[in-house]
């Protein structure tokens, strides 16, 4: 994979409903279509991964990879947020909190993610429109 094939990848757990519900709240709300996405699980993100020296089997964190450059956790989440535009760039501010706490608390919601909020049994079946915007 190319640099210029990574412009704005989403890396997510694929079997996380917190994470499936943040795909699905990106996909709802990105209407320029400027994220594409990979399951860390999937090979395009076990791809990814090895391509900027990351474990693929540590699943405990959102990754983006915009324009060559790797944000994880409290970062991504933010940035991402920022990429939405509107009322969700807002939630950049909190990028001047400091790092350590930022991902603290990002920690601690990933720890407890399937106890708060379970883990999905089988995949969503996307529209092909959707469905074009995942690297398998």
């Amino acid at each position: 994979m190319s640099n210029s094939d990574l412009e704005a990848i989403i890396l997510f757990d694929g079997v996380c409903n917190l994470c499936d519900t943040f795909v699905q709240f990106i996909l709802k709300k990105d209407k320029k279509a400027h994220f594409r996405f990979a399951a860390l699980q999937s090979e395009a993100g076990a791809l990814i991964l090895k391509q900027f020296g990351l474990s693929s089997t540590e699943y405990n964190s959102v990754i983006l990879v915009e324009s060559g450059k790797v944000y994880q956790k409290s970062a991504a989440a933010l940035r991402i947020l920022k990429g939405l535009g509107g009322v969700w760039a807002l939630f950049y501010a909190f990028i001047g909190v400091p790092r350590p706490i930022r991902d603290a608390i990002y920690d601690w919601v990933a720890r407890n993610r399937y106890r708060f909020f379970g883990k999905k049994a089988e995949c969503m079946l996307p529209t092909p429109e959707i469905r074009a915007r995942f690297l398998k």
